[in-house]
């Protein structure tokens, strides 16, 4: 392969950890290039987050030579030939050069190999197959770079048999269109995932949401979302998708508030669910018990702020829901109705803090009253007079009002 382009080494390749675990490959007489993603973000001048590695090591020379070097070796992908090497708590992930002999849905059987443009030629997007040498030498054999600079993204070879290969490269597409594309989409990739759709109900759950989550953190997910919609592939993914037009106006609350993206806010902005709907929606994607309590909360709320009502009912608002999710909704209801003034209710938790409740069953029990259901019934007649008195009412005085209703009662 020739050189195409080079990177500068004073960069995450100069750090210790990744000198160490670069020159422990090197020892053995081969080479070591990293691979993928570090490559492609160095090239765009982005933060670089995890570092690929390629060899023509076989995986056991590979531990070998990593545990040589006093560092700790983890057979992750053995059966792929991915060792992960791990030096002062951060992974590299190192895989054998390969060349896939049979493929089947997320599986292949593979053969290692020398030959880096064989290597090469088994990848999925051209985006992702940039190759650099610890001397910031890159290496670019089936045109990455070119697609890189232009925004274009691109299958290895033929579209349809990369999908056929592997249907998760399907949403890979739109993922790393959402992020790095720029102009039309390849029209044979579209057409190829368009063909494809179908299948993607063969991928497990976690894998599509996975993909879907990251793909809704993007700066700006909308187009790539409506190219979805419009090639038929999202109503295979999220057919609960009712208004992506939405997505425009949160990002703009989003930018406004400096807020970064999140990907719940996100979908519940551009779905129209209660609370059974969204529970529903959370199940089938399999979220996690905190992103389902979450999502369900942004989908359905016990109740609303709303920037037309008074300051005391959004007073309310803000203590029955708490600060984090009073501030989520304001930024979803600013999408779902942007020609009112959401954003004015942001500063609400700071200009007029709701203090927390200062009662509790300790206090009912202080005053006589035997531990049972009564207990809590006290506290819930305590606790609304004090909200629909706008919290004004300190302890001393919520005890007082407390002693009334207990001396009521006998």
């Amino acid at each position: 392969m020739k050189p195409a382009a080079s990177i500068d080494v004073n960069s995450w390749m100069a750090q210790g950890q990744t000198r160490k675990v670069m020159d422990a490959l090197m020892s053995g007489g081969q080479p070591a290039r990293f691979v993928g993603g570090c490559v492609r973000d160095a090239l765009l001048g982005l933060p670089v987050k995890d570092i690929d590695i390629a060899t023509p090591e076989t995986p056991e020379r590979v531990t070998a030579l990593i545990e040589q070097a006093g560092l700790r070796a983890i057979p992750t992908g053995i059966d792929h030939g991915t060792i992960t090497a791990v030096c002062d708590g951060i992974p590299f992930e190192i895989t054998t050069l390969r060349r896939d002999v049979e493929t089947f849905g997320r599986h292949a059987r593979v053969s290692y190999t020398t030959d880096w443009q064989e290597d090469a030629a088994r990848r999925d997007l051209t985006l992702n197959a940039l190759y650099c040498d610890p001397d910031g030498t890159v290496f670019d054999p089936v045109g990455g770079l070119a697609d890189l600079k232009e925004g274009r993204i691109r299958f290895v070879g033929a579209a349809r048999s990369r999908i056929e290969e592997d249907v998760l490269r399907l949403l890979r597409f739109f993922r790393f269109y959402a992020y790095y594309g720029n102009g039309k989409a390849d029209e044979d990739a579209v057409a190829a995932c368009r063909e494809m759709a179908p299948h993607i109900q063969t991928l497990s759950v976690e894998r599509v949401w996975k993909e879907l989550a990251r793909l809704l953190l993007a700066l700006d997910p909308a187009p790539t979302l409506d190219l979805m919609a419009t090639n038929g592939v999202l109503s295979y993914l999220l057919p609960e998708v009712a208004h992506r037009d939405r997505l425009a106006a949160l990002m703009k609350a989003e930018i406004a508030t400096e807020t970064a993206p999140d990907y719940l806010r996100r979908l519940a902005t551009i779905v129209d669910l209660d609370k059974d709907g969204a529970r529903a929606l959370a199940a089938r994607l399999k979220f996690s018990n905190a992103d389902r309590d979450q999502f369900c909360r942004l989908c359905d709320p016990v109740i609303h702020p709303d920037p037309g009502v008074d300051p005391k009912q959004n007073r309310v608002a803000l203590y029955r829901l708490g600060t984090e999710i009073f501030k989520e909704l304001i930024l979803v209801g600013a999408a779902q109705n942007p020609d009112q003034d959401w954003l004015s209710l942001l500063p609400l938790p700071q200009t007029s803090p709701v203090p927390p409740f200062f009662i509790t069953g300790q206090d009912v029990v202080d005053l006589g009253v035997p531990a049972g259901r009564e207990i809590g019934d006290f506290l819930e007649r305590v606790e609304n007079w004090w909200i629909a008195g706008d919290f004004v009412a300190d302890r001393e005085t919520c005890l007082e009002y407390l002693q009334l209703l207990i001396t009521a009662r006998s």
